[in-house]
């Protein structure tokens, strides 16, 4: 490769492969270093015992950029949905309830008390305004609502996507759509409503379920690095990041050796903590700004069964955890009754996260958290044996944390990198955590290197 470059990017995560992508699909000589010897980040997809795991994200929810991005790769065709009327279950006083989904079976269920469905009814035909400072999402749910939604269903489903504290997480950085559906229209539900409709309208609306691939969310992956080609460089960490005329001088260690780099633009896509270290030197505030975020750290245990050994029918999506109930999975997810080729024929994989802002400690546990998950699936879902399989996959960095002052913190970031001719950040740490949100965030970043080369 030469050793001048229109663009360098650093980092080949799903948020580095997609805009390393996008630039050469554009026409740019775009090139991409990842320190670790594989892309994809805590994207991995792996085959053992005959066994299809999810070592990290396990699906994806389909959205335009992504549907696009997979008809340019012609990987489409590998799409698989998950049924869209299983149920979802949370575990409640001993035994899991199946969440109602729809208006009419929410309000005729017992899954939350009179008190609660009367906020509900109150928030629709109400009005309120959220207050002018930032809230975090178990003061929002408190007040507009009730702490028995907090506790049964929010509180879970935070820890679903974020593996999140309630009380720390900021309403309007993790959540923006209830924060704007109040704003404009006086009330979350009639506000979510709208915009549901403006979606239908502008042809944006989302299937309500959730997609991945035959051969796993590796499959993005492996298709996204095939396209790159020798633009793709493994094993080869960014040491060293200075601001020079005309663009950066980059240190790299290739195969071992130093090597000097010049680029007119950098893109870091990298966790935080990895950025602030190459922005320490010449941007020391944008570097104390990075290390502010905090992540949050999960054990994926991926547990295989014999499908007569497991009582329950493990028809749905999974099901989650309140903290109040004192487990240390946060959920589960029954990947072979969501996907296709999950498990050998007569077995079930139960993937259960463990860890979390709320217990930080758990992920140390390594191996040793086969035992006590199992312990805790054993009474929920009617399990006779031991497990025939087990795998923990520890990330003590695997979810960022969108704490109140996160919309502050990006505004910062996104101000002090502006200064610097030439640098763009990416990642899931900015707009959203969702592999579609990665997407769609590394795109529009592409799409400004792209501006400022032709300017």
């Amino acid at each position: 490769m030469p050793d001048s470059l229109p663009v360098l990017v650093v980092g080949a995560g799903i948020s580095g492969l997609i805009c390393a992508y996008a630039l050469r699909r554009a026409g740019v000589d775009a090139h991409l270093y990842e320190a670790s010897s594989q892309a994809g980040g805590l994207i991995q997809s792996e085959r053992q015992d005959g066994f299809l795991l999810e070592l990290g994200p396990q699906s994806f929810t389909p959205t335009p950029a992504i549907r696009q991005l997979c008809a340019e790769l012609a990987i489409q065709d590998e799409i698989v949905e998950a049924p869209a009327k299983a149920p979802r279950f949370v575990f409640h006083q001993g035994r899991l309830e199946q969440v109602p989904l729809g208006p009419q079976t929410f309000f005729l269920s017992s899954f939350v008390g009179l008190g609660t469905k009367w906020t509900i009814l109150r928030d629709l035909l109400g009005k309120s305004s959220p207050p002018s400072e930032e809230e975090s999402i178990a003061t929002f749910v408190r007040r507009k609502f009730s702490a028995d939604l907090l506790q049964k269903l929010v509180g879970p489903f935070v820890s679903g996507i974020y593996a999140g504290d309630p009380e720390k997480l900021s309403l309007r950085a993790s959540f923006p759509q209830l924060h704007q559906a109040e704003t404009e229209a006086g009330s979350v539900i009639r506000g979510t409503i709208r915009a549901a409709k403006r979606n239908r309208q502008s042809g944006q609306s989302q299937t309500r379920t959730i997609e991945n691939f035959r051969g796993g969310t590796q499959t993005l992956v492996k298709n996204l690095k095939d396209n790159l080609g020798n633009a793709l460089h493994l094993s080869a960490p960014i040491t060293g990041l200075e601001p020079a005329k005309g663009g950066f001088t980059i240190t790299a260690r290739v195969d071992g050796a130093a090597r000097v780099l010049r680029a007119e633009n950098v893109v870091l896509a990298l966790p935080t903590n990895a950025a602030a270290s190459l922005l320490a030197a010449d941007s020391p505030d944008l570097g104390s700004i990075l290390e502010e975020i905090e992540y949050a750290p999960i054990a994926v245990v991926s547990l295989g069964y014999r499908l007569s050994d497991v009582g329950h029918d493990l028809q749905g999506f999974g099901f989650l955890v309140p903290r109040s109930a004192g487990l240390q999975i946060l959920g589960s997810v029954w990947n072979s009754s969501l996907f296709p080729g999950r498990a050998p024929d007569g077995y079930s994989l139960i993937t259960s996260f463990v860890g979390g802002a709320t217990n930080p400690a758990a992920v140390q546990l390594g191996d040793a958290l086969v035992n006590p998950v199992h312990a805790e699936l054993t009474p929920v879902l009617r399990i006779s044996t031991p497990p025939v399989f087990s795998r923990v996959t520890s990330y003590e960095r695997a979810i960022p944390q969108y704490n109140l002052g996160h919309l502050a913190r990006v505004k910062a970031l996104e101000k002090g990198s502006a200064q610097i001719p030439g640098l763009f950040l990416t990642g899931n740490y900015l707009h959203g955590p969702s592999v579609g949100a990665c997407v769609e965030q590394a795109q529009t970043v592409a799409a400004a290197v792209l501006k400022r080369l032709k300017s």
